[in-house]
This record gives C-alpha cells, sequence and structure tokens, in this order.
C-alpha cells in the first residue's frame, strides 16, 4: 500500500503537526466549535499572493510559530490563527520587497516571545490566549490611544513592546516585589485574582466571546481589533457572575 505524503509546501504539514500532538483545536467563534485549518488558511493565502518564495515563507513562518506553542503552551485551550495570518500578509505586503524579510522577524519575534513567556520559563503563563485575542494589546493601547490606537496587534512594534515587558516581568518577580505574578499551587503565573484552571479559562473565554468582549477576533480573517471598551473590568466582572473561585497560591 502506497503511503501517502504531504509535500514540504503545503500548508497541510502544519494541520499534521497539531494533529500528531492531538490537540483540541478549538475556536473561540461563538458560532464554530473548531479553527479553521491551515489548509483552508491556505486558500486564503494564495488569493492573496502568487508569489511561490513569499508563500513558502509564510508557511515557513506559521510552522515554526504553531511548534513553538505546541512546545511553550501545551495546554493551551484556543487555538484561532486567522486574523493573525491574515494581519501577517498584510503588513508583508505592504513592506513591498521587503516581505520577506519582515515575515523571517515575525517569525523570529513570535517565537521568541512564546520561549520568554512559556512554561519552559521563569514566567509559565499557561495560555496564549491573552496575546492572542488581544488583551494585552487593547490595554497597551488605552494607556495611550492617541499615539497607539492605529498600531496593530500583531504589529512590530507591539511585539518588541512585548519583549521589553518580559524583562520588566522577570526584574520584578526577582525582586519579589509583583505579587500578582508569583506562582500559583499549579506551578503557573496568573496576574489576575480569579482562577485560570481550564475549566474556568473555558468558561470565562466563551462567556466573553458571545458578549463581543473580546478585542481581537482571533478567528475572523477580516477582525477588526477593538481597544475602546472595558475589557479588563468586564472580565473580573463576569468571573465573580459565573463564580469563579479565587486562584489558589
Amino acid at each position: 500500500m502506497q503511503q501517502h505524503t504531504v509535500p514540504n509546501n503545503s500548508f497541510q504539514v502544519i494541520d499534521e503537526i497539531l494533529a500528531q500532538h492531538q490537540i483540541n483545536l478549538l475556536s473561540l467563534n461563538p458560532y464554530k466549535t473548531n479553527i479553521t485549518s491551515f489548509v483552508e488558511l491556505e486558500g486564503l493565502i494564495r488569493k492573496n499572493i502568487t508569489d511561490t518564495c513569499l508563500i513558502n515563507t509564510t508557511k515557513n513562518t506559521l510552522e515554526r510559530i504553531v511548534k513553538s506553542q505546541l512546545q511553550n503552551f501545551p495546554e493551551n485551550i484556543f487555538w484561532d490563527f486567522d486574523f493573525m495570518v491574515s494581519s501577517m500578509l498584510h503588513q508583508s505586503l505592504s513592506g513591498g520587497d521587503g516581505a520577506i524579510a519582515f515575515l523571517e522577524s515575525f517569525a523570529d519575534k513570535m517565537v521568541l516571545l512564546t520561549e520568554l513567556f512559556g512554561i519552559n520559563s521563569e514566567i509559565r503563563f499557561r495560555y496564549v490566549h491573552d496575546f492572542i485575542y488581544g488583551f494585552e494589546w487593547a490595554k497597551w493601547v488605552q494607556k495611550d490611544p492617541r499615539n497607539r490606537a492605529n498600531i496593530e496587534p500583531f504589529s512590530l512594534i507591539f511585539l518588541d513592546y512585548l519583549l521589553a515587558k518580559h524583562q520588566e516581568l522577570i526584574q520584578r518577580i526577582s525582586r519579589g516585589k509583583s505579587q500578582s505574578y508569583k506562582l500559583c499551587a499549579d506551578g503557573f503565573r496568573n496576574p489576575f485574582n480569579f482562577s485560570r484552571d481550564p475549566e474556568d479559562e473555558y468558561r470565562l473565554l466563551t462567556h466573553l466571546a458571545k458578549a463581543e468582549l473580546i478585542p481581537v477576533a482571533a478567528w475572523d480573517w477580516n477582525a477588526f481589533p477593538m481597544w475602546n471598551k472595558p475589557f479588563q473590568e468586564r472580565r473580573e466582572q463576569l468571573a465573580l457572575e459565573l463564580n469563579i473561585q479565587p486562584q489558589k497560591h
């Protein structure tokens, strides 16, 4: 019997990597259970670009990011990539001849972020949700909307901010000056006062999605990121309404 092989330049390779890790590929889309496959995303990518080298670089960029997320955030729950891919592609194309250089830089920064904030680091965050779904970006924009409102959630400018924030957090943790970033009983860091155990995180985020309180609808290729809602306050209020228990330290 002939063995089925996937060409190295096919985005199906990424779907197969996810399948090998037996990830339950949940979407935060209120109207859909599972994420858009990378084969489906490939179709959208090829509608926008025809350059073979650029398509292959895009595939390699996404493969690196997915592998890094699997390694550093194995307990992640929601895995939407649509808007990240759309934003990444749009930014690369707007750079003209610098498209491939942009994608390579984007991949380097995204992989480094997952390594610096994931379970193999001192930070030990459990999920990528706050980054992929824009909670950190919205909080950042709200501090200086005049200068930041037009900066995309997956721009290199914001990725650089997160890299700098890592250094700040490490310093605060090493000095013992950050009570909100103490290690929890489960071995992860949780800056919120409510539990982020998987069942609690799932309940809270799905309720936020239904209430349209997710800053970046990462499941939507054509999403319009929102920063001007009280995302942090509503998240904390909803945790209380859902009777999510305090985080155990």
